[in-house]
């Protein structure tokens, strides 16, 4: 695999970071030409002084003179406006586009990169949560432009590969459950922020932290999943593996099954993505099979999960649904981490949500934003 330029977007994040500790370990693979942040102007500083990135656009405008006096040395672009990372040429240079933006802010990038003909890998699932109908049409699932980033969605593609795409018969995605898989429903209405950011086997970020604990993020999983592999949502079926071992699953018309295993590294499906089709060397904490250790499952209580249930209606109601989904939940979670509401408030926020915002007009790129905006203005108001 010859020298492939990166751009990354969202590169302080925890995608982002681990993002570039490959790079640090396969330096002759990767050259970073794009590095982007929201606010977190200091550690883009420490990036960009190290990968000395042509390109960096930092959202936050006002820290703007500080962040440049920490520079060593003259990037060709220094830009300061969320929006033009919806501009191609924020990444023109990069044969691989890592989007590693939180929620619908990613879609636009990833819709526009891929027109372009751009690789992408795909840490973003709100991009074909909210517009997988669009993405589809531009014909980039097929060429293998899009690849993902999720660990589960990782999974699916690698239990894939060679096999043909009319011989899957069930997609099986693994869930740890989060912090709350034991709680009643009754138990939830006293869960604090503090607890909902304490994963038991993942270290991500805030927002995906309380989607995993609420399960939302799985059912955007699955919307996701729908749309890369082309399989109806009657076909996925979600369960609870609390040692997050299992990936997923993937059941195939002849009654025989495959699963991607490995411990809880989020730099494994990382590094697929930026070299698939091949693969490359990669030192992690490999599991011991010569010591006992138990694989279990569960089914989902989607009665204490409500958001997961919500999240895969409105995927089969398919449309804006999505959009709405997505934008009251970043909502949601938003109000919640502030401490403006409970838990279990955010669930009703959600579904009010949907049964509020039903847009009459047709669905397109620009569309996306206008129910965007919409829900979130509803969302903030209940």
């Amino acid at each position: 695999m010859s020298q492939k330029n990166l751009a990354i977007l969202g590169s302080t994040g925890s995608i982002g970071s681990q993002a570039l500790e490959i790079v640090d370990r396969h330096p002759d693979a990767f050259k970073v030409t794009t590095l982007t942040a929201n606010r977190n102007w200091k550690l883009l500083a420490n990036q960009a002084n190290k990968y000395r990135p042509d390109n960096l656009l930092l959202c936050d405008g006002k820290s703007g003179k500080d962040f440049e006096s920490l520079l060593n040395y003259k990037p060709r672009e220094i830009i300061y406006n969320r929006h033009m990372l919806n501009e191609n040429g924020i990444f023109e240079q990069a044969d691989i586009v890592l989007n590693s933006l939180v929620g619908f802010a990613g879609f636009f990038p990833t819709y526009n990169a891929l027109k372009t003909g751009k690789k992408v890998a795909l840490a973003n699932k709100e991009s074909l949560v909210v517009g997988g109908e669009l993405i589809k049409e531009i014909g980039s699932l097929k060429s293998g432009n899009l690849i993902p980033v999720d660990s589960e969605h990782s999974a699916m593609l690698q239990c894939i590969v060679g096999e043909p795409g009319n011989s899957i018969k069930k997609i099986v995605i693994t869930a740890s459950g989060g912090p709350f898989r034991n709680w009643t429903f009754e138990e939830m209405k006293e869960i604090e922020v503090e607890d909902a950011l304490k994963h038991p086997n993942w270290d991500m970020g805030a927002k995906i932290t309380i989607d995993s604990s609420t399960m939302m993020n799985k059912g955007l999983e699955i919307i996701e999943a729908h749309w890369l592999f082309d399989v109806p949502f009657e076909n996925i079926e979600p369960v609870i593996h609390p040692q997050s071992i299992i990936h997923s699953i993937i059941e195939f018309i002849d009654g025989s099954s495959k699963a991607q295993m490995g411990n809880p590294d989020m730099k494994v499906p990382i590094l697929y993505a930026l070299t698939y089709p091949d693969r490359f060397e990669f030192e992690t904490p490999l599991i011991d099979y010569g010591k006992s250790f138990d694989l279990t499952f569960e089914p989902v209580d989607f009665n204490r999960f409500p958001s997961l249930k919500l999240a895969i209606e409105a995927g089969k109601s398919g449309g804006f649904a999505p959009v709405v989904l997505n934008a009251a939940n970043e909502v949601a979670v938003a109000r919640f981490l502030k401490k403006e509401i409970g838990y279990i408030d955010m669930f009703s926020i959600i579904r009010k949500s949907l049964e509020k915002i039903d847009p009459d007009t047709e669905l397109s790129a620009d569309a996306l934003t206008d129910v965007d905006a919409e829900t979130r203005n509803y969302a903030f108001r209940i």
